[in-house]
């Protein structure tokens, strides 16, 4: 069965650090691109960046671009977000999602399996 777990969350004033995590189990973990989303409450789930199987090449969307950095560990089978400077804005659920697309040019239904959130508050 497959499950993929984000932990991390919590709250954080704005300008701070939070390091989200995701463990993945039930697939192969390396025939996957990983990709995180994230979900404001009355908008729709958007795109933070996601990372190839291989964990060398990462992409981000614009509005996260130099703050987060997305990573991953094929040998724990975890991905990682980590998010500096964060934003009042950056307030969200964060999901994690597996794909067998091609990082960087996957679509949202494009992904096969999601997690269940973690969510994000920052403070202004």
């Amino acid at each position: 069965q497959v499950h993929l777990v984000e932990s991390g969350g919590g709250l954080v004033q704005t300008g701070g650090s939070l390091r989200l995590s995701c463990a993945a189990s039930g697939f192969t973990f390396t025939s996957y691109a990983m990709g995180w989303f994230r979900q404001a409450p009355g908008k729709d789930r958007e795109y933070v960046g996601d990372i190839s199987w291989t964990g060398g090449t990462a992409y981000y969307a614009d509005s996260v671009k130099g703050r987060f950095t997305i990573s991953r560990d094929n040998a724990k089978k975890m991905i990682y977000l980590q998010m500096n400077g964060l934003k009042p804005e950056d307030t969200a659920v964060y999901y994690c999602a597996a794909s067998q697309g091609v990082a960087g040019h996957i679509g949202i239904y494009e992904y096969d399996y999601w997690g269940q959130g973690t969510q994000v508050t920052v403070s202004s």
